[in-house]
């Protein structure tokens, strides 16, 4: 398979790293501050996949780049989801090929999973309460993180007692809580903590290094490889 690597920092060079580990071939390697003027239909082309890892201000536009080259495109890009239903129109209504996911890590989406299980457990206990961590590098644009955002908004659709979710402050009555503190050489620790009176109790996912992030991208670009256009996502290349 080849791929073409939109944005080629830190996670981009772990995805080439593994990628080519896997038997695959990186085309072509674009970021905006390197080499900006190679982001072209002729250069995307050359790829049967495009792994995008960028800015949030950045990522819907990179989309429409490589909807515009006919490329399958894997995004792991947060913080922009707020035009995920304009995205999915464009998917929908132009044939366009498009994974996403908040975290690519297995790990994570086992966690993700878990997550949901122990809410509808945690739903018919009202004595509990909930509130959520996560830590991340100082680098980290976002807050709260996109795998942290999706934590909550799983919470919130399973627990009555929670309608919404806020940051860094003292919650409201049916609100959920995220502590977003950034670190030095975090890749991601994300906490969510049941409490009440007489006990706790915590469900906590630590990544140590990027890796896994790397691999699950480049797991879902080789799942993605040839199939339908559509909207795609972890829960599809895993099958829980």
């Amino acid at each position: 398979m080849k791929i073409a690597l939109i944005g080629y920092g830190k996670m981009g060079h772990e995805i080439e790293k593994i990628a080519i580990e896997r038997g695959n071939e990186v085309v072509c390697t674009i970021d905006a501050l390197i080499n900006p003027q190679d982001f072209t239909d002729e250069n995307l082309q050359k790829a049967d996949v495009v792994i995008e890892f960028t800015r949030p201000d950045a990522a819907f536009d990179n989309y429409m780049k490589c909807f515009h080259a006919g490329v399958p495109v894997v995004s792991g890009t947060t913080g922009w989801l707020s035009r995920m239903p304009e995205l999915e129109k464009i998917v929908k209504e132009q044939g366009k090929t498009f994974f996403y996911a908040s975290n690519f890590s297995v790990g994570v989406n086992i966690f993700f999973r878990l997550n949901k299980f122990l809410a509808k457990i945690m739903n018919g206990f009202k004595d509990y309460d909930v509130k959520m961590e996560e830590i991340h590098h100082t680098q980290k644009l976002d807050k709260p993180s996109g795998t942290a955002k999706t934590l909550a908004d799983d919470l919130v659709s399973i627990l009555d007692s929670k309608k919404s979710w806020v940051i860094d402050t003292t919650p409201k009555e049916g609100e959920i809580n995220i502590d977003c503190i950034r670190e030095e050489a975090v890749p991601g620790t994300h906490t969510v903590h049941y409490f009440s009176d007489v006990d706790d109790i915590e469900m906590t996912h630590t990544a140590h290094s990027r890796k896994g992030f790397a691999l699950g991208a480049v797991l879902a670009a080789e799942f993605l490889c040839g199939k339908p256009a559509g909207m795609y996502g972890m829960d599809d290349m895993l099958k829980f």
